[in-house]
């Protein structure tokens, strides 16, 4: 795997955002530098590109903005994990721990079927609740995780330790 470490400038840190004592990891600029959103694109689809994955799970918000693209590059359909009452029809409901709070995720009930291997893809790992939420999600449905796939991941909050039984990836680590 290619060091990528460059891309670490295109990310500012905001402090005390969303809540005093958070430093949040802004990746916008990133996303508005078309070399570099390209390069995470295809970092992130290299992680993956040597399975078989038949859907793509990107988690609400950030995180659609890249399982767009890489299901597109892997051929694969696009499954979106929402936040609690955004999803229009019947779903299945997973809370989690965030680092700075609690949430509730949603898939429809229909979006995963039994056996399809399944990549989630998220633009931040930090506990690792969500992408366990997202994971729950999928299995409950009958999926088979094949990898979790982040742009940046916070190693001091512990998140890959939670996810440890999964194929974890992420393209920079802070």
């Amino acid at each position: 795997m290619k060091n990528r470490d460059h891309l670490k400038q295109k990310i500012r840190e905001i402090l005390d955002f969303p809540t005093t004592g958070v430093n949040f990891k802004d990746i916008t600029p990133l996303l508005e530098d078309g070399r570099s959103f390209r390069e995470a694109i295809d970092a992130m689809t290299e992680f993956f590109n040597r399975s078989t994955v038949d859907k793509v799970v990107g988690i609400d918000a950030r995180g659609f903005l890249f399982a767009s693209a890489i299901a597109y590059n892997l051929n694969a359909g696009m499954v979106i994990v929402r936040k609690k009452g955004k999803l229009p029809y019947e779903t299945i409901i997973r809370e989690h721990e965030l680092e700075y709070g609690k949430g509730t995720l949603e898939m429809h009930k229909d979006a995963v079927l039994k056996n399809e291997r399944i990549v989630v893809i998220d633009d931040v790992l930090a506990t690792g609740g969500t992408a366990e939420a997202a994971v729950n999600l999928v299995e409950h449905l009958g999926g088979n995780v094949v990898g979790i796939g982040v742009l940046v991941e916070l190693s001091s909050f512990g998140g890959r330790e939670r996810l440890k039984k999964y194929n974890v990836k992420s393209v920079i680590v802070y």
